[in-house]
């Protein structure tokens, strides 16, 4: 599930030439958004599947996330930025497989997770991945694993609606907030 042009170009390639079956997942929130544009970097430009990427570095927590949220993570950790608070981006890029190695070497080292999705929190994807983490870093957690997610509701269709159940930047500022102080 790609965050941006340029992965999204390189993932299908991928999926096109494996093998095995892929399911690609686009979001349709990023068709039109200028962050999600990204130069084509060749073409013959690939990303490996189960690859994720660490999109911007920091030492104080993780935010795990895929699709549109790693903008929203972006934007939350340059707003924590300001206040000295130095939060890892990861984009995931693709749930199965999933890059477990990248997420716990993360967690290792800064000691705080926060895994932001769409998904309904209840038996969402955010669910498995913070059980990864609890099952193979709990002993380098110095706070519990928090999750943002959807609201427990069917996505409506009315923009206001759908802004309130998704994850939005009050959620994650809360999220940061309960995994910062604990």
């Amino acid at each position: 599930m790609p965050s941006n042009s340029a992965d999204a170009k390189g993932l299908l390639k991928t999926a096109i030439r494996s093998d095995d079956p892929v399911m690609f997942l686009e979001h349709k929130a990023l068709y039109r958004q200028g962050f999600a544009r990204t130069p084509e970097p060749d073409s013959d430009y690939l990303v490996e599947i189960g690859k994720g990427r660490i999109v911007r570095e920091g030492r104080d927590m993780t935010i795990v996330t895929y699709g549109a949220m790693v903008q929203k993570a972006l934007n939350a950790s340059k707003e924590h930025a300001k206040k000295g608070v130095e939060i890892e981006v990861i984009d995931i890029r693709s749930i199965v497989p999933l890059d477990s190695q990248l997420i716990l070497e993360s967690v290792k080292k800064t000691n705080r997770v926060l895994v932001l999705h769409e998904d309904l929190e209840f038996i969402g994807f955010g669910a498995e991945i913070a059980a990864q983490i609890a099952d193979h870093a709990f002993e380098h957690l110095d706070a519990p694993v928090q999750r943002v997610a959807a609201k427990y509701a069917p996505i409506a269709f009315a923009a206001p609606m759908e802004d309130y159940i998704l994850p939005n930047e009050n959620d994650i500022r809360e999220g940061i907030r309960k995994v910062m102080e604990f």
